[in-house]
């Protein structure tokens, strides 16, 4: 026999231009704040440049200028001669053609900055967008390999169905985002993959279980027919006898309508008094745990619980009648209700044979019984089922666990309804009933 397959990986496939609109948007995001920031920057270093010319001019060496030489000539002549002392013309020549030749090399120099800011903002613009463009591309190419992961998601999604759910990213890589989000996206597929998978197996026990009182029901009628004499003895055995498959029938249909109706969740909310279902649920048992010789003890405390009553009142029956089926005779069952901090509970506990303490969980799964404790071996496996839902649907606790003695005892939470009642109002705080007493 060959090994199931394991759940197989999937692939990203590659995505048009078109297609990669998140991509696109990444790519031009990219290129536009560089393209921000860079001109910015452009700006600053611009306006800086700018200031610092205007407070530092170059100097222009006069001495290499041919009016400079020539006027510095005329003068060192007239000063030789001494002309320059007996004609004031002259001084003021030699004065007025400095700051002539002063002016002329400022206008000079404030030129040639100007050309070079424009230059220097010429080169830095055309630099600009080149390094924009390459800014796309890069952005481009690493938003690829960024949203590769979301494209196996996305896959994933699309070719999953209740027939094809053991596919896994199995995305590798640092634990981040991405590795949190194909991690995530890798656990729903496994529980999805357990729920239809659960389904499967309470279909297929339902028609099981639907299909064995209807076989009783034949065969019954099979055989007392093929006799060729048929006295009327027989046939009321018969009919006891089909009358019996139909009540099991009945019971296995409503428990399965209980179900769904719990899953279906919460319908009208009323306030449902705990203690009072626990007691109406102990008389109605109470011919059935006399039968199987069991007692049960009950301490009800202020347990007043916001929900469906009809759901609530089921739960309660179903625990006592589970605590009861699955007993030893001469055993016992008790029940207590309270008021605790984070809302209002109810602990049903019961004798019984050991249960192995990792089998406690699967008594919560459809159709699932537990042979080595059972008494009478009868009950369609929906008891516990039914009061798991039922919990879940009032967004409840269970916690159960295996008692050392043997047996079983279960501790259930469920929303208060308003404040504590007055101590007038609660049932008594510690009694005995005794179902054999009766």
């Amino acid at each position: 026999m060959t090994a199931p397959a394991g759940p197989r990986k999937l692939s990203a496939e590659p995505r048009t231009l078109g297609q990669s609109s998140v991509r696109a948007r990444i790519a031009v995001a990219c290129a536009g704040l560089f393209l921000i920031v860079g001109g910015v920057l452009i700006a600053a270093t611009y306006g800086i440049v700018g200031q610092i010319s205007n407070q530092e001019l170059p100097k222009i060496k006069f001495a290499t200028l041919p009016s400079y030489q020539k006027l510095q000539s005329a003068c060192h002549g007239a000063r030789a001669s001494g002309t320059i002392l007996r004609d004031p013309a002259i001084v003021r020549k030699c004065r007025l053609e400095q700051e002539e030749l002063r002016t002329l090399a400022g206008q000079a120099a404030i030129r040639q900055r100007s050309s070079d800011r424009r230059e220097f903002l010429a080169y830095s613009l055309a630099g600009l967008g080149v390094t924009t463009l390459l800014a796309g591309a890069l952005g481009w190419a690493v938003a690829g390999r960024v949203l590769r992961p979301l494209r196996a998601i996305t896959q994933a999604a699309r070719a999953a169905s209740q027939e094809n759910l053991d596919q896994r990213l199995g995305l590798a890589g640092p634990p981040d985002e991405l590795k949190e989000l194909a991690d995530t996206f890798d656990g729903m597929l496994a529980r999805l993959d357990a729920a239809f998978a659960s389904q499967r197996r309470f279909v297929a026990n339902a028609s099981h279980e639907l299909r064995t009182p209807l076989t009783e029901m034949r065969t019954l009628i099979d055989v007392t027919m093929a006799k060729p004499a048929r006295s009327v003895r027989q046939l009321e055995s018969v009919v006891a006898g089909v009358r019996a498959a139909v009540d099991k029938s009945e019971e296995l249909i409503e428990a399965l309508l209980t179900l769904a109706r719990s899953d279906r969740g919460v319908g009208a909310t009323e306030v449902v008094d705990l203690p009072t279902a626990v007691e109406d649920a102990a008389d109605l048992l109470g011919p059935a745990a006399a039968a199987a010789q069991v007692k049960i003890e009950t301490a009800l405390g202020d347990a007043r619980a916001a929900g469906d009553r009809v759901l609530l009142e089921r739960l309660v029956t179903n625990l006592l009648d589970n605590a009861i089926r699955y007993n030893v005779p001469g055993g016992w069952v008790q029940a207590t209700t309270g008021r605790q901090a984070n809302g209002v509970h109810l602990t049903v506990a019961n004798s019984g044979q050991p249960i192995p303490v990792g089998q406690v969980p699967g008594l919560f799964e459809p159709f699932r019984r537990l042979r080595p404790r059972t008494g009478t071996g009868t009950g369609s496996g929906l008891g516990l089922s039914i009061v798991q839902s039922v919990v879940t649907a009032h967004a409840g606790q269970l916690s159960a666990h295996a008692r050392p003695d043997g047996g079983l005892e279960i501790e259930i939470t469920l929303p208060a309804a308003g404040p504590p009642a007055h101590a007038s109002q609660v049932p008594a705080g510690q009694h005995t009933r005794s179902a054999t007493a009766r």
